[in-house]
């Protein structure tokens, strides 16, 4: 397990037709070799996974969580603000994938993984 800064952009879709690298979050993980998360590493890890979105010139800093089978960011106590990934825990995380994260609005919205890095220690 490695502790990876991974960031995501925003896809293509109907809110951004050409994708957008504007939009997005960079985040804080543990990373098996495979390629997936791992609940085991996360718990002793947790503080340490952390999340910024970036939203047009905004920014939001949370921590990632791991709820059951699911992952999740998570900016403030309670659940209203939470945004889950879509079966984070079956995808491979690596450049070049596409995953779904239901944000504050309920959108399901796609996003690409464009760089994994080693987190700074």
């Amino acid at each position: 397990m490695t502790l990876m800064t991974i960031r995501l952009e925003a896809a293509r879709g109907p809110d951004f037709p050409n994708g957008s690298s504007e939009h997005g979050y960079e985040f804080t993980a543990p990373v098996t070799k495979e390629g997936h998360l791992d609940s085991a590493a996360w718990a002793p890890n947790k503080a340490r996974c952390t999340v910024t979105r970036f939203w047009g010139g905004h920014e939001q800093n949370g921590h990632l969580r791991h709820v059951g089978h699911g992952w999740r960011f998570d900016y403030r106590e309670g659940e209203e603000d939470d945004e889950p990934f879509f079966k984070l825990d079956k995808h491979a995380i690596e450049p070049g994938a596409y995953l779904t994260v239901r944000e504050m609005d309920g959108v399901e919205r796609p996003f690409k993984i464009v760089r994994m890095e080693p987190a700074a220690p």
